[in-house]
């Protein structure tokens, strides 16, 4: 299954202004449960992340996580990269016209390649880490770049049914995945070897989360691969199916996971 098509025909339809943009960013925050706990884990960083400081996006995508940090952390700097060059000047042209302009910047970069000794406050990777193979030196980089107690906060899927692969037979339900999850004892020991030491992993996307997934992403996405029309008849999908993805994303933040199909990870430099 691949979601650059599907990205690339919402794209067309939400970058046509600021506002639909804008409109676009607050959906997203809402129907994706990763964004729900990743601003869980930013509300509690609040204090040690405010005042004068440089964040980085690493794996910036649609630019919602930067625009994200933007509004938080009103003082804060924040550099944004990905690889995808159609991405970043798109990203530049929307931020160019809001308030953030002087201090974010989008830019095309390999987070293989990347890295900026000591800079960064905090590092956000959102959905980026299966993507990439050699992620052993994308930790390296990460933990040359940070500051001394600087944060690494990570969102990707586990081993345990992330990218809706449930036993070795089966395939990623996304294409672009180079690995369908990590174990947790995998990441956590290929953070220490990049340096890491004060490390904390959880799940994400348990029994409330996988389900709720399921009705806002899967289903819509599948329908969407098999047919173009099915965007005429998203809006009353959602009409129906969105206010229980909002009660089951409530539940799956608030409560202690035992197993999920995705990771909240975060280490302290």
């Amino acid at each position: 299954m691949q979601y650059d098509p599907i990205k690339r025909s919402l794209g067309n339809v939400f970058n046509k202004n600021s506002f639909l943009r804008i409109s676009f960013y607050k959906l997203l925050d809402l129907l994706l449960l990763r964004t729900w706990h990743i601003k869980k884990e930013l509300k509690n960083l609040k204090k040690t992340l405010s005042g004068n400081s440089y964040f980085l996006d690493a794996g910036s995508g649609y630019g919602q996580y930067t625009h994200f940090l933007g509004r938080k952390f009103r003082k804060a700097k924040i550099y944004a990269i990905d690889v995808k060059e159609e991405q970043i000047e798109d990203c530049n042209r929307f931020i160019s016209n809001t308030s953030m302009s002087d201090r974010v910047v989008f830019a095309v970069g390999d987070l293989t390649m990347y890295s900026e000794k000591e800079k960064y406050k905090l590092i956000l990777s959102v959905d980026v880490m299966e993507h990439i193979e050699d992620d052993i030196k994308v930790f390296q980089n990460f933990y040359a770049s940070l500051k001394k107690d600087g944060v690494l906060l990570i969102s990707t899927p586990s081993d345990q049914g992330g990218s809706d692969v449930h036993d070795e037979h089966e395939n990623s339900f996304i294409d672009e995945h180079v690995r369908d999850g990590y174990n947790i004892n995998e990441i956590e020991e290929k953070l220490r070897s990049a340096g890491f030491s004060k490390i904390s992993t959880r799940y994400s996307y348990g029994c409330p989360g996988k389900i709720s997934w399921k009705l806002s992403m899967k289903y819509p996405i599948s329908l969407l691969n098999f047919s173009k029309t099915f965007f005429i008849i998203l809006p009353v999908y959602y009409l129906i199916t969105f206010p229980f993805s909002l009660v089951l994303n409530y539940l799956d933040v608030k409560i202690k996971n035992k197993t999920g199909t995705g990771l909240i990870v975060k280490a302290i430099k």
